[in-house]
């Protein structure tokens, strides 16, 4: 453990409505408009989070290409149902206080459904910068959050306070 990093987490709530363009889209995990949902959207998604396509997908949130966008367009290809981020209403908006230690290159973001843990890890490498959204959120859930500072060597700090978040139900 990275020890002697002191980070301050605070949560805050905030709602996603849906757009307009949401609503003109005959199905959102339709990515490249053949007019179905495919592997070839899975492909699509995935090169969208990657960086290798424009994000223009609008299922998780607008321009938001992350793997909750790559799970929904997967979920619709198996079960012909696309679920957006209209059916989600609720997102958690993190921000927390930059560690003083010189080396910090960035953050991981932890989430749990207890207070003081377990935690799972939801940021895949290191935030750079001190906020994060978490789109994964459901309706009437707690969560609990904590950040750590991760260092170039990539020595991770202790878990930061706990922050909790409830989300309304719809």
């Amino acid at each position: 453990m990275y020890n002697g990093i002191l980070i301050s987490l605070a949560a805050t709530l905030s709602l996603l409505s849906p757009t307009a363009a949401w609503a003109q889209a005959a199905n959102a995990c339709d990515l490249n408009g053949d007019g179905v949902v495919n592997t070839l959207d899975i492909q699509l998604a995935v090169n969208m989070v990657v960086g290798l396509a424009p994000c223009k997908a609008n299922i998780t949130a607008p321009g938001v290409c992350d793997i909750v966008m790559v799970q929904r367009v997967t979920n619709a290809v198996v079960t012909g149902v696309c679920s957006t981020g209209a059916l989600a209403p609720h997102s958690v908006s993190l921000n927390w206080t930059a560690s003083t230690s010189t080396n910090v290159v960035g953050y991981n973001v932890y989430r749990g459904t207890q207070a003081g843990g377990p935690y799972t890890k939801l940021t895949p490498s290191p935030v750079v910068g001190k906020s994060y959204t978490d789109l994964t959120v459901l309706a009437g859930q707690t969560y609990y959050y904590v950040t750590t500072a991760v260092d170039n060597n990539n020595n991770e700090s202790a878990y930061s306070n706990q922050a909790q978040a409830v989300i309304p139900t719809p």
